[in-house]
């Protein structure tokens, strides 16, 4: 029997038949370089793709680039494209295969085509070694006076790609002179856009402390420069023009009639059918007329209609993006646009990021003329097979009714909710409902009443089912099933795995006790003897929380966990007004589709120049008197004056010792005691005194749990006072800080209010001095700030020295504290952090 026959695999290009692959094209390219033989440069062409086809998928092809170089002396452009791709890739990675290639690409850039010129340049710029920059000098430096516009155009590309390998190598050229040259002088647009978009990024690459980078900003920024381009606009590309009107937008007119001249003469660029064009022109027309709040609200009439075009004619992608703007122009401006809500309707063919998007400007341009039609539209979607926008929907309708328009007819289709047969849908109106009574408590009746009729057992979502049980604890007395469901909530109590359940689940019995007691004790003796044996430490420390209240004077906990309560009047907006503030001054750009500041969302290096030091030595810090410290930021060397966070890790182990939070310590499984016990204990002593010994807080005591006593609690400190004008020249500041040991290191997280009101330091410096802690030193920009502060004891000299690195991308803030007296080091801990959370940081 013959052998079966091996299939014979396909000599494609992507798969190499083995490594003598590159050995026969190498062979062959060396064949080929120099011949004129009829068709060879259809020959270099497969070759040339077969390397290209290598190198792409992953193979070493290095070992021919001799070879590639030889054969790459011919007038046919694509040959030199594919071999100035190659050269290219294996320059940044071999700087000695590079310098092979500068003769044969230098002479490419004397070549009699334009279109070889520029790509030979190109590729000479992008090779990107540092040790053969002196080499694009001359090369560049031709191409910028080159006859031909495309030729000029890279090489003004290339002028910032020097400048990135090399700055001074570009600067001691002259080249960025050069560039505005071309900017207000060259014919063609283009030429003039690259020049544009170099200089921009050359000096945002400059540093922001250099007088000659402001210097060169403000001659961009400059009326001559401004109007020129403005005059040209309409010759440029509608990339060039984006680019253009960024620039505009940056612009600050010297008089009104100069803003009224401006926005005439982009009137038309309005109506351009190029979305991006739309929306530059749209940002130009907001910061201009900022301060003039008249014309400020006839601009966003007046953008309103292209926008809104652009939404329905574009694609999905394109009307996500326009209806991001419009969503924070919306959110500034509701009533503006309150006429238009039929924009706003959803299509059955939309995408879902977009219907999310319209759904929440329908909730943001209700009112009392439009809430019918808005709400009844809103409950269509409720019956959408898209879930999520179903859920969407729901919540609309719930933060509708939260505004203070037509409430009776919202809450009646809310109920209804709650009697449709789908789990998601009776989840998110139960949700809804619970804010609804804390808003409108006299809804309760009407509310309870549909609640009531709803089995704990179909609701399974965690927020969803805490929504139901608190109103069943907050409610109990008009639910006469309360206390019932749950008493069987509290005996599934090991089947529930969400830890807010079981948080609300404590609270509500503790309600419902003081409500119904003899109904309820049971249930809330198992409850607190469930949460206590709960390994999640919040619950177990809410239950020994509510069991130790219990224990002092029953009368006391229900003032504590039931107070009289008052109507919700405003609820906390997700974003603060800063935040919003930060994301429109970057109008046009990716924070308004992602609903957040750039900083959130971009990598450090691209926020700018921002470095720091270890040492405080170099710092330039004034000589003022402690008086006058609420300080003007010190004009220092961010270099010089702040740390980042990353790199502050030489004491970490003194925060973790000196933070770390002791849990109780106790053996779960020794809580055996019968919840009738506990119910009897909880209720049998009402009125403790207030004088009576630590020891009767003690929980075996009350349990018979087996737990050791707590000792009682050390007394507390007594509090620290500073000198409110205390005085520390810089140079003993710097001296101590040198000499001391560090004492205290903490890292903390910051809350979103103290986030936003970092945006100006300057308001947590004067916080800071009213708190008798003094500003010495302070520097950065967002989000990097760091500040020194010092304080005194108010009896004594001692002397506190804080260190404070704050990192708002991050929200976290790090702590650094020495003292002449380590023993007060703590008393002044707590002291700085008070005073910190006040402001709200920490």
């Amino acid at each position: 029997m013959a052998p079966p026959a091996q299939s014979q695999r396909s000599s494609s290009p992507s798969q190499p038949a083995g490594k003598g692959e590159v050995a026969d094209v190498k062979s062959q390219l060396r064949n080929l370089a120099g011949s004129r033989a009829p068709g060879v440069d259809d020959s270099k062409r497969e070759l040339f793709k077969k390397v290209i086809s290598y190198m792409t998928i992953g193979i070493d092809v290095s070992s021919v680039f001799g070879e590639m170089v030889m054969c790459s002396a011919t007038s046919d452009i694509v040959l030199k494209k594919m071999c100035y791709l190659y050269v290219g890739n294996y320059a940044k990675v071999n700087p000695d295969l590079a310098l092979l290639t500068i003769n044969f690409l230098q002479r490419d850039c004397k070549d009699e085509d334009p279109m070889i010129r520029g790509l030979a340049l190109r590729s000479l710029c992008s090779l990107r070694v540092t040790n053969l920059v002196e080499y694009l000098v001359g090369p560049l430096g031709a191409g910028l006076k080159d006859n031909n516009s495309y030729v000029r155009m890279i090489a003004v590309m290339g002028v910032l790609k020097l400048y990135h390998i090399s700055a001074s190598t570009c600067v001691d050229a002259d080249f960025p002179t050069t560039l505005k040259h071309l900017l207000l002088n060259d014919r063609d647009t283009q030429v003039v856009a690259n020049c544009l978009s170099a200089l921009q990024e050359i000096w945002s690459l400059g540093g922001s402390a250099s007088e000659e980078v402001s210097r060169e900003r403000e001659i961009l920024l400059s009326k001559p420069v401004i109007y020129y381009l403005l005059n040209r606009i309409r010759e440029f590309s509608e990339w060039a023009q984006c680019l253009v009107l960024e620039l505009v937008a940056k612009y600050v007119p010297a008089d009104p009639n100069e803003i009224f001249d401006v926005m005439n003469l982009l009137e038309d660029r309005l109506q351009h059918a190029n979305g991006a064009v739309v929306l530059a022109t749209t940002k130009v027309f907001l910061q201009l007329t900022l301060s003039m709040t008249d014309v400020h609200q006839q601009v966003y009439e007046r953008i309103k209609a292209p926008l809104l075009t652009l939404v329905s004619s574009g694609s999905p992608e394109q009307s996500y993006a326009v209806l991001s703007h419009l969503h924070l122009l919306v959110m500034r401006a509701p009533f503006i646009f309150s006429s238009d809500y039929k924009h706003f309707y959803c299509q059955y063919n939309e995408p879902s990021y977009v219907k999310k998007l319209k759904l929440e400007m329908l909730t943001a341009v209700a009112n009392e003329s439009n809430t019918y039609e808005i709400v009844t539209e809103l409950c269509e979607y409720a019956a959408n097979v898209d879930i999520p926008i179903a859920r969407e929907s729901i919540r609309a309708v719930g933060k509708i009714a939260l505004q203070q328009y037509d409430v009776n007819a919202i809450v009646d289709r809310l109920l209804q909710f709650l009697e449709m047969e789908k789990d998601y849908v009776t989840a998110e109106a139960l949700v809804l409902v619970k804010d609804l009574l804390r808003k409108y408590p006299q809804w309760s009746q009407d509310c309870i009443a549909v609640v009531g009729n709803i089995s704990s057992k179909n609701v399974q979502e965690p927020k969803a089912k805490a929504a139901l049980i608190w109103m069943l604890g907050e409610y109990s007395q008009e639910m006469h099933d309360a206390p019932y469901i749950l008493e069987g909530l509290i005996e599934n109590w090991e089947d529930e795995h969400s830890a807010e359940v079981r948080l609300h689940l404590l609270t509500a019995v503790m309600k419902c006790f003081f409500k119904r007691p003899p109904e309820t004790q049971k249930s809330l003796g198992a409850a607190l003897a469930a949460g206590l044996a709960d390994f999640h430490q919040d619950v177990h420390d809410r239950a020994l929380f509510y069991y130790r209240l219990l224990q002092y004077k029953i009368s006391v906990a229900e003032q504590v966990v039931n107070p009289p309560k008052q109507a919700v009047s405003v609820f906390a907006d997700t974003q603060s007004s800063e935040i919003k503030d930060r994301i429109f001054d970057e109008f046009n750009s990716l924070s308004v589709v992602y609903q957040k500041p750039s900083y959130m969302f971009t990598y450090k290096e691209h926020r700018g120049p921002f470095e720091f030091s270890d040492e405080i030595g170099n710092v330039s810090i004034g000589t003022e008197s402690a008086d006058t410290v609420v300080p003007n930021r010190v004009e220092a060397n961010d270099k010089d004056l702040l740390l980042s966070t990353s790199e502050k890790e030489e004491t970490r182990g003194l925060n973790t010792s000196s933070s770390a939070y002791s849990a109780p310590s106790y053996d779960a499984s020794s809580v055996s005691v019968p919840a009738s016990q506990l119910s009897e204990l909880a209720i049998s002593n009402p009125s403790v005194s207030g004088n009576a010994p630590q020891s009767s807080f003690a929980i075996d005591d009350l349990l018979g749990l087996g737990l050791a006593v707590a000792p009682a609690p050390a007394p507390s400190p007594p509090t620290l006072k500073l000198n409110p004008k205390a005085v520390l020249d810089p140079t003993s500041f710097q001296q101590k800080w040198r000499q001391l040991p560090i004492s205290l290191s903490q890292e903390y997280s910051m809350n979103p209010q103290g986030v936003a009101a970092l945006t100006t330091p300057q308001a947590l410096l004067r916080h800071m001095q009213g708190q008798a802690i003094h500003c010495i030193a302070s520097g950065g920009q967002s989000p990097n700030f760091k500040f020194f502060f010092f304080a005194q004891k108010a009896e004594e000299s001692s002397t506190f020295l804080v260190e404070c690195i704050v990192n708002t991308s991050s929200a976290k803030a790090q702590i650094k504290i020495k003292a002449d007296d380590q023993s007060a080091t703590q008393p002044f801990s707590s002291a700085f952090q008070s005073a910190l959370s006040k402001f709200g940081m920490p």
